[in-house]
């Protein structure tokens, strides 16, 4: 009766918040009219976040899906901390760590269209520093690192496709080894000098998940003359309702901050203390970003649109259907073999299909049966959340925990049971079929 009463509660206040949140959205000219939310089987969706919680699999949820026609899923659920007991609402706000990086990779793409960046010219004509990069080809038998300049300049497109060299030290031992070597800060820290690591490979080469992203946040800033905070708030955030969406909490939003929990050895959740730099020296343009399964599924349904929410039109429809294609050639995505295995588990999605990366996201190249078709989108953040968007079927979703360390077994498990009940319950066949034709 205790968990019937509080799940009752909980939809009572998704029901509330959903109110609140259509106002503030259709004063911002995002038009919210959830005719799709009529379709949706809730129920069934609900069932698989609840059965998360009450397994104990994650502590809280938040997830929402969308079609082209409007938002038909929200659900929140659980806690936001399992100690304090604070309910998890719609509102929620959330570090969403690498999936800041779609994010400023659109804010890149805005600055291409505006001639003001170029895919493919030198980047060190905008970022200098950038011209000192060097690649690190090992140590030296006294444990000093060896390095070169690059066979070839660094592009802006090699930047948004990780196929520029850099490497995070969550994934690769030499970086790891490098830093402490050096004595270079994480780029967690938001300290400039986290960005001072050479890369591991030649640009254009492989690809290396690391920093690409914070230098493109920095490539936009110069540009545009403005700091990447103040910059998306004005060209992404504003534009498409974005009200909870930002590099520095307010307190209203740090009150209603999720806090990330740890997965211990015997599996239980703790949550500890974690999160970004309040007076960062740089907007880490790669992953510092907080936000709500509202809001980022706002910044999906416009990507959805062709670059287009409401009266919105954050890029243009070329823009987002070259963002939305194969940039890397014949590289490929390839797993991330963890260095940290305290913040990250080896990760890799779908393994056996080859991945590529466009210009802010990865993509599958084949269907997944009952979930998302060939050529969607999708990334995630360390403290495993989750989106994915299927231009061919016009669906999208987001899902968010905090929880380390990354690619959490149960986690994935729950993402994958909800993006299938999203295609199962979320429409009917036919009308969903329609759509994907």
């Amino acid at each position: 009766m205790a968990d019937s009463k509080h799940n009752q509660a909980n939809t009572v206040t998704r029901r509330t918040a959903i109110k609140a949140g259509a106002g503030a959205l259709l004063a911002s000219g995002v038009p919210l009219f959830w005719p799709g939310e009529a379709r949706a089987d809730k129920a069934k969706i609900d069932a698989v976040l609840n059965g998360a919680v009450t397994s104990g699999d994650v502590p809280g949820v938040v997830a929402a899906a969308a079609d082209d026609k409007g938002v038909f899923y929200e659900g929140a659920f659980g806690k936001r901390n399992l100690v304090t007991g604070t309910a998890m609402t719609p509102d929620t706000m959330f570090w969403i760590a690498s999936m800041t990086k779609a994010l400023t990779s659109i804010a890149a793409m805005q600055m291409v269209e505006q001639g003001k960046l170029s895919l493919d010219k030198p980047i060190s004509d905008v970022v200098m520093e950038l011209s000192a990069a060097q690649v690190l080809e090992g140590f030296d038998a006294e444990g000093k690192p060896k390095l070169r300049p690059p066979k070839r300049p660094i592009t802006l497109r090699h930047l948004l496709t990780h196929t520029a060299g850099f490497s995070y030290d969550l994934w690769n031992k030499d970086i790891e080894r490098y830093m402490k070597v050096a004595n270079v800060p994480g780029i967690g820290t938001c300290k400039l000098e986290a960005l001072k690591v050479p890369m591991i490979a030649d640009p254009g080469e492989k690809w290396e998940y690391g920093i690409n992203i914070d230098w493109a946040g920095k490539a936009v800033e110069r540009v545009s003359g403005m700091s990447l905070d103040g910059y998306m708030r004005e060209r992404i955030f504003t534009p498409l309702g974005m009200k909870d969406t930002g590099f520095i909490l307010r307190p209203d939003q740090q009150a209603r901050l999720a806090s990330v929990h740890a997965r211990g050895a015997d599996g239980k959740l703790s949550p500890i203390e974690f999160g970004m730099p309040q007076a960062p020296e740089f907007f880490m343009g790669g992953g510092a970003l907080y936000s709500t399964g509202r809001d980022y599924l706002s910044f999906l349904r416009a990507l959805l649109g062709n670059g287009k929410l409401g009266t919105a039109q954050i890029l243009k429809p070329e823009t987002v259907a070259l963002v939305n294609k194969n940039s890397m050639g014949d590289l490929n995505v390839t797993l991330l073999k963890t260095a940290q295995p305290d913040l990250t588990n080896d990760a890799e999605f779908f393994p056996g299909m080859v991945k590529k990366w466009g210009l802010a996201y990865m993509i599958n190249t084949q269907d997944v049966p009952g979930k998302r078709s060939a050529g969607s989108l999708a990334w995630a953040g360390l403290a495993n959340t989750y989106y994915w968007l299927d231009p061919k079927k016009k669906v999208a979703g987001v899902i968010l925990t905090q929880i380390l360390p990354f690619a959490d077994t149960k986690t994935l498990q729950v993402f994958g049971d909800f993006e299938g009940a999203v295609y199962q319950n979320g429409r009917p066949p036919a009308a969903g079929a329609a759509k994907a034709g």
